[in-house]
């Protein structure tokens, strides 16, 4: 089976301002707007390079949001950026109202999302994002996997004319991409092959799922991993073509179970090839303080979570 390699620990949300600084220098209607954490999103370079163009609005989320949907009316293509907690439950109703119903340009940039948020707690930890947001009509959501695909999707989404939910994180977590990997909204990447069991995996969990392979590996059993960076629009053939070999899948996610990737993944199948699936995700809970790792390992978000569910999966085939 392929493996991957960590190059360097990187947190996805350096990926952002990564790519959020390509696009000050490239492509003159990008416009960012902040709500009072520029370090946090890492969006100093923007601002120090660009400052026409960068807008502080202060601790004023909504007011952001109704901003950003009135400069995309004179051609601006507005980044708004504050954590993924803020990014859509505090504003939904002005995401809502004045970004999807129109289809506006704006690509909401959400950072410390999920989890991994780590000791600031469940009021913070928000788990519930990804489906609030796929909700929305007109709205894409990307969930990237680590610094380089963060990096490659903040410079997509510039091109694409819509709105935008851009999911990322706070922790240092392994950065396996290609560094040049081109990002293609709504393709899903087959990142390993096999024949036992598919496992469908977002985000943070990516890596897991490619530790999980080769744990699995070592015991005879050959999984298909799938970084499904895309959640809407969703990569429906990618998952057919993989069960059709497997017979069952595992859906891995840094999010509640109710609402998230695994939730659509259990609709593709349902309405075409229904097959057995199991869940590794937040089991309809809220987070709690502690360091990112421990909460992973204590709500099961890990490559050893994904193993069992991998091997409970499997004898349900029929």
């Amino acid at each position: 089976m392929k493996k991957y390699s960590d190059t360097g620990s990187k947190d996805t949300r350096s990926g952002f301002g990564a790519g959020l600084e390509e696009l000050g220098n490239t492509n003159e209607n990008v416009v960012a707007l902040c709500a009072d954490l520029t370090g946090s999103l890492k969006m100093n370079a923007f601002a120090e390079q660009h400052p026409d163009r960068f807008f502080q609005v202060g601790i004023a989320e909504a007011n952001m949001m109704g901003i950003a949907a009135g400069l995309t009316i004179g051609g601006k293509i507005p980044f708004t950026g504050t954590f993924a907690n803020f990014s859509t439950g505090r504003v939904y109703d002005q995401i809502r109202q004045s970004i999807a119903y129109s289809g506006k340009n704006v690509k909401i940039c959400a950072s410390h999302a999920g989890l991994t948020l780590g000791e600031d707690g469940a009021t913070h930890q928000i788990l519930e994002d990804l489906g609030l947001m796929k909700m929305l009509p007109h709205m894409v959501v990307i969930n990237p996997c680590d610094y380089n695909q963060t990096k490659a999707a903040t410079i997509a989404i510039a091109d694409y004319d819509g709105p935008v939910y851009l999911r990322f994180g706070r922790p240092k977590v392994a950065n396996f991409t290609e560094i040049d990997a081109p990002f293609v909204i709504g393709k899903g990447d087959l990142m390993t092959e096999g024949s036992d069991v598919t496992i469908v995996a977002t985000g943070h969990l990516v890596w897991e799922s490619l530790q999980a392979a080769e744990k699995l590996d070592s015991v005879g059993i050959s999984a298909e991993v799938i970084n499904m960076a895309t959640v809407k629009p969703l990569d429906e053939s990618i998952v057919l073509k993989s069960i059709k070999k497997t017979g069952c899948v595992v859906t891995a996610e840094e999010h509640n179970r109710f609402g998230g990737l695994g939730e659509s993944i259990a609709q593709t199948l349902v309405t075409n090839n229904p097959v057995p699936q199991e869940f590794v995700a937040v089991n309809d809970s809220f987070g709690e303080s502690g360091t990112p790792a421990q909460l992973m390992d204590k709500y099961g978000l890990n490559a050893d979570a994904i193993v069992s569910a991998a091997q409970k999966v499997i004898k349900r085939k029929k």
